[in-house]
């Protein structure tokens, strides 16, 4: 399991990052199946990391929001569908 997902589990699931996030859960799902965040959490228009983070912790887990924005990066140009 990709870190983004255990995070996005261990904030609460999909409908709780989507309304979190404020986007919808359609959007998160594409987030897990390129196992990436979205473009503007790397050029500081969002930051959706630290949304999930503040999820999790309210339910008593530990997630890095810098940890997560790391290992969610697009790695390669073949990866252009995480943008």
């Amino acid at each position: 399991m990709s870190q983004l997902k255990q995070a996005i589990d261990d904030a609460g699931g999909v409908p709780a990052v989507a309304a979190a996030c404020e986007v919808s859960p359609r959007a998160i799902y594409k987030w897990v199946a390129s196992g990436c965040l979205p473009r503007t959490e790397y050029t500081g228009e969002t930051r959706y990391a630290e949304q999930i983070a503040r999820l999790a912790a309210e339910r008593g887990e530990g997630v890095d929001p810098a940890a997560l924005r790391a290992s969610s990066t697009p790695k390669t140009k073949a990866m252009e569908g995480c943008q």
